[in-house]
């Protein structure tokens, strides 16, 4: 069996989560634990929802638009100890045994790569339009960033209140 590791923020969960998780659990691993990082982070413009919010976003993701993958995943927040080198091996200690990384991210693929893993880069959906800074961004403003994330995750975060916190973390051009 091939295990592999999804590290990201999930600020929020959006397409371009959902196709990487698709992709890695068709083309390459077995299982796939997804790692909420920065867990212990919220309420900032960086991290506006909580680890609890997260977890519950991309689980009900993973109900609503991939049912048949969700006993092939495991979900987990890591609070960041912000030491890059030290990073793999923080998650080796955490985590179940794991094979492979799956990212996007020069920086995470690098790291893994550094401890002895493979790493694998899922092809990207609309990254320009649809990252999680964009959306953040967009929310913030008051802009359009509806038709980056899926129905359920737009549900939840409108009940949520997400674009109203976002907007009340942010005042003009200065941040709290």
């Amino acid at each position: 069996m091939v295990r592999g590791v999804f590290p990201g923020r999930f600020q929020p969960p959006h397409y371009g989560h959902l196709k990487a998780v698709k992709w890695a659990l068709e083309k390459v691993v077995d299982e796939l634990i997804i790692v909420i990082g920065s867990a212990q982070d919220s309420f900032s413009l960086k991290n506006p929802l909580t680890a609890g919010e997260r977890f519950l976003l991309l689980r009900s993701l993973l109900e609503s638009e991939a049912p048949h993958y969700v006993d092939r995943v495991l979900i987990v927040p890591v609070m960041d100890i912000n030491s890059n080198k030290q990073w793999v091996k923080y998650l080796e200690m955490l985590l179940p045994p794991f094979d492979l990384a799956v990212s996007g991210n020069p920086l995470v693929q690098l790291l893994f790569e550094d401890a002895g893993y493979r790493a694998v880069s899922p092809p990207m959906f609309s990254r320009e339009k649809c990252s999680g800074t964009r959306i953040r961004e967009e929310a913030m403003r008051g802009g359009e960033w509806e038709d980056c994330v899926p129905e359920v995750i737009l549900d939840r975060l409108t009940s949520m209140g997400f674009a109203e916190r976002l907007q009340r973390l942010y005042r003009g051009d200065e941040y709290v």
